[in-house]
């Protein structure tokens, strides 16, 4: 499993990139397990279709995830 913890400086900017995170995640057909509290955001990616484990699909989205991250800096 693929996991990382993102932290932004309110619950709008949160949200705003679970927005883009949902609409990149939508396109690759390629949906996270998630969770999201205030500020902080807690993403985990596996493929049920593979048995739950990590393919090229997570490292992907993975990849896709940490740029949009990388806008919220």
């Amino acid at each position: 499993m693929l996991k990382a913890g993102f932290q932004f400086e309110n619950f709008s900017r949160a949200f705003a990139f679970m927005t883009e995170v949902a609409i990149q995640a939508e396109k690759m057909n390629h949906h996270p397990n998630w969770s999201n509290v205030y500020n902080k955001v807690d993403i985990h990616l596996t493929s049920h279709s593979a048995g739950n484990t990590v393919t090229e699909r997570d490292r992907k989205l993975a990849a896709a995830i940490d740029l949009i991250f990388a806008h919220y800096k």
